[in-house]
């Protein structure tokens, strides 16, 4: 089930239809595979603007399921507010091998 987001500052998630791998709209409109470097908008003219553009987008096939999080600004970069969007920026939580966080170097 999709959270609503409902904050002032906020990013534009999808999957990108090549490969299924998830995305966020970054800065200059550039779809970003890493949260930490989603773009934050704030506001809601500036959400709307940015869910206009991702919505065609995903006209345009690039990608699918595009819709709006609740992020907020950490030293890290964009975190989104919610556990089910951070899970998605990581990968399963049961195979710690796969998804984005098999990319990462261990701690």
């Amino acid at each position: 089930m999709l959270v609503k987001a409902k904050g002032t500052q906020q990013s534009v998630a999808a999957s990108r239809l090549l490969d299924g791998e998830a995305v966020w709209l970054g800065t200059g409109n550039i779809w970003v595979e890493d949260v930490a470097q989603a773009a934050v908008f704030d506001g809601a003219d500036a959400i709307a603007e940015a869910l206009s553009f991702a919505k065609a987008e995903e006209k345009r096939q690039i990608v699918v399921d595009v819709y709006p999080l609740d992020v907020e600004i950490t030293e890290a970069g964009t975190r989104p507010t919610h556990l089910r969007e951070r899970l998605k920026g990581i990968g399963p939580t049961v195979r710690r091998d796969l998804g984005k966080q098999a990319r990462q170097p261990a701690a």
